[in-house]
Parts: C-alpha cells; sequence; structure tokens
C-alpha cells in the first residue's frame, strides 16, 4: 500500500507543479483525502478485526491508546470517520461513522465536565449534518441539556471541571473555566436551532460574553483557567493547568478561542465576536516566536524556544477556524494563511508515512507539557480539524462560496 500511495503522491506532485492553481488545489485536496483513507483503512481494520468498538487517541511507548467513551476525546475519531465518509461520499464510511458514534449514546447524560461539546458535536452532530440522520436530534439536544447544568448563573459561565475532583482538587478553585469550553458553545447553538428553545442560545451567548470580558489579556492572549466565584461572579485566580505559566500563552488555548469565536460569530451575527477573533488571529500571527512554517510550539512563552515541542493540534485547529473566518472576511488573506498551514502540516515533516505513526494522520502534537502526557505525539483531535479544514477548503474551492453552508455542505 505504501508503495502504490507513494507512486500516486509523486504523480500528484507533477500534476500540481504542472497545472493551473485550480488544478493544484484540486490535487492537493485529492493527495490528502487519499492519504487519510489509507490511514484510516488500516485504522479500522485493527478495530474491526477485534470485534470491539476500539476509540484510539494517540500512540505511547509505540502502542495506540484506545479511551472509553467517557474520555473527553472520545468524540474525535467517530468524528473522523464523518469526515471522511464527506470527503469521500464512499459509503464504506457510513456504517463504520455510525457504530463509532452510536457507541457514545449515554455520553448524552453526562453531567461532570464541560467536554460534552467536543464528544458529541464532533461525532452525532456531524452525523446529522453530512447524513441526515434525523434519529441524532435526540442526543443532541440531550447532551446539551446536560451541559445546561453546568451553567452558573451568578457568574454567567458554564463550569468546565468540577473543582473538588482529581488533580483540579488540589488547585483551590471554586469555579474553573477553561479557554477550550468556546469550542462546546457550538453545541448550545444547534440545540437551539432544533428546538426552538433559546434557553441554550442564551447560556451560549452569556457564556461568550463572560469568557470575552475576563479571559483575555490587553495584548488578546488569554489565559487558560479563569476561577470564579459562581455565587457572585468575581474572579478569584487567572492560571493555566496545559500551559508553561500562568502569565504564558498556551498554544492550543489561542486556537481554541479562534475558533470559538468565529462560532459565535457564525450563530448571532455579533460583530463583538469577529472583532474578538481577528484580535486573537493578530495575537498569534504577529508574535515573534510563531515559526516560519506557522507551526506553533506548544506555548508561546515556552523557555527554551526554539528547542520546544511543536503543537500541531493548534495549526490544524487554526486553519479550519481560518477557513470560515475568511467566509465573514473575505478580503483580509485568512485563506491564503489557512492554505499555507495545510501545505504544512501536510508535508514529511508533520504528514506521517502510511502504516506508522499508529495509523494517525498527523505527528507532532502536545497534550499536557506539565502533566507529563502526550508530548510528541500524534492527537485524534489534531486529525479531526485537519480534515474539518480540508472538508472546508474543498467546499470554498468547488463552490467559490463563503456562507456557512459551505463549511458543512457539498
Amino acid at each position: 500500500m505504501k508503495t502504490i500511495l507513494n507512486v500516486v503522491g509523486a504523480s500528484l506532485l507533477m500534476l500540481t507543479a504542472c497545472s493551473t492553481p485550480k488544478s493544484a488545489d484540486e490535487a492537493f485536496i485529492r493527495e490528502n483525502i487519499e492519504n487519510a483513507v489509507a490511514q484510516h483503512t488500516i485504522q479500522t481494520d485493527i478495530i474491526e478485526q477485534s470485534g470491539k468498538i476500539l476509540n484510539p487517541r494517540t500512540i505511547k511507548d509505540g502502542k495506540i491508546v484506545y479511551v472509553p467513551l467517557e474520555d473527553w476525546c472520545s468524540g474525535f475519531f467517530p468524528g473522523n470517520m464523518w469526515l471522511t465518509y464527506e470527503l469521500t461520499g464512499d459509503k464504506k464510511w457510513l456504517p463504520l461513522a455510525e457504530k463509532y458514534t452510536e457507541d457514545l449514546d449515554s455520553v448524552k447524560y453526562l453531567k461532570w465536565h464541560h467536554d460534552v461539546g467536543f464528544m458529541i458535536g464532533c461525532s452525532y452532530l456531524n452525523g446529522y449534518r453530512f447524513a441526515e440522520k434525523e434519529e441524532y436530534k435526540d442526543v443532541i439536544v440531550e447532551a446539551a441539556k446536560s451541559l445546561s447544568t453546568r451553567f452558573r448563573p451568578g457568574a454567567g459561565v458554564i463550569q468546565s471541571w468540577d473543582a473538588d475532583k482529581g488533580w483540579q482538587g488540589t488547585r483551590g478553585w471554586m469555579c474553573p473555566v477553561i479557554i477550550d469550553n468556546m469550542m462546546n458553545l457550538e453545541l448550545l447553538f444547534e440545540a437551539t436551532n432544533l428546538t426552538g428553545d433559546s434557553t441554550f442560545y442564551n447560556i451560549a451567548v452569556k457564556h461568550a460574553d463572560t469568557t470575552l470580558k475576563h479571559q483575555f489579556r490587553d495584548d488578546n492572549s488569554s489565559y487558560h483557567v479563569i476561577d470564579y466565584n459562581p455565587q457572585t461572579g468575581e474572579v478569584r485566580h487567572k492560571h493555566t493547568a496545559q500551559g508553561y505559566a500562568h502569565e504564558s500563552a498556551w498554544a492550543r488555548g489561542q486556537a481554541w478561542g479562534l475558533y470559538g469565536y468565529t462560532v459565535c460569530y457564525r450563530y448571532t451575527k455579533d460583530k463583538k465576536y469577529l472583532d474578538m477573533a481577528q484580535n486573537i488571529y493578530n495575537f498569534i500571527f504577529n508574535n515573534k516566536n510563531l515559526p516560519e512554517d506557522l507551526v506553533p510550539y506548544w506555548d508561546y512563552d515556552a523557555p527554551n524556544i526554539p528547542n520546544e515541542p511543536r503543537d500541531v493540534s493548534s495549526a490544524a485547529c487554526t486553519a479550519s477556524a481560518l477557513y470560515e473566518l475568511n467566509g465573514y472576511l473575505p478580503n483580509n488573506g485568512y485563506k491564503k494563511v489557512a492554505d499555507e498551514i495545510m501545505v504544512n502540516l501536510s508535508s514529511p515533516a508533520y504528514r506521517a508515512e502510511v502504516g506508522t505513526n499508529g495509523n494517525f494522520i498527523l505527528m507532532h502534537s502536545v497534550g499536557s507539557i506539565p502533566h507529563n502526557a502526550e508530548i510528541d505525539v500524534p492527537l485524534n483531535y489534531a486529525d479531526y480539524y485537519f480534515l474539518e479544514a480540508l472538508m472546508r477548503k474543498r467546499n470554498i474551492e468547488n463552490n467559490n462560496c463563503f456562507s456557512t453552508n459551505c463549511l458543512t455542505q457539498k
């Protein structure tokens, strides 16, 4: 398989060099789809041969790490199946996407952390969008209800973590809110679209507004963790958990913010969210420590730059967000930057050879260096946002369209 793909890849590179820019884009997209199909074929063959439903998240000591359904990353691999189905149109991927997604059904009742937006959004919501799975509506709405139980009206935020459990219980927090939570608001917005119940929408907007007020520094970088008094809304601490230091700019946190506020603009058309997305963009791409290839170090203030690990997951998420942001502001160069990121991520420096890397697409991501976890490894969410960005690029190139529908439909 590897030999065949190398020949295909070489042919596509020759085509790219000798073709019009439009043909070059088509060849780039096609070659990346073929690469993803090859990796996912190996990955799903392993799963199917096991007779179990396994959910790959990363690798450790050269072995694939599978996670339980309550893991915050459990929705990304099913999401990758939906994106592969959407990118290829090959019905081979549909039953796999359905099976891996529907294994997560009980997540809709999960109330002890905020990540149901990732878990159900990437799986069930994509199934609803790409395959018109009407039966998925109830799961999406129930998950939004579960997420809403974490809303603290006195503070105007959705509490991210329980403050009395695990390592979080050692920090002295009362109501910790992390910038990652911006990624979960899409589930609430969609629940309002599906039900007509504005409660979900209002919670999402209030959380976005409170986060905008307290989570960002004057330079438009974000803190990772803001700890609130849940009754009064007083800010008790401004901290990090996965970044280098409390006052540093954790790379993936900046990507979460950019993506999250772009999504908020999609649903509300409130210009302040669009402005915030642009401000975060300016912080990222004017940062003196951003490498020339636009794949950031795991923290923009990490002490040993340039000898620090890169975080491909941040770059992939940023690229996907920029394709959407370009749809709202098409004359600001956002697509050009996203295209550059995607070309770099598709190079041998970051994209693994087929059959290697635990059969994940991208190498060199970082989970949490302070926790000594997932350092310089593949991560299923890096692949997810890479494939989402590829889908968005394809839709824009094919349709010459910048509406929201281009983000999720052919």
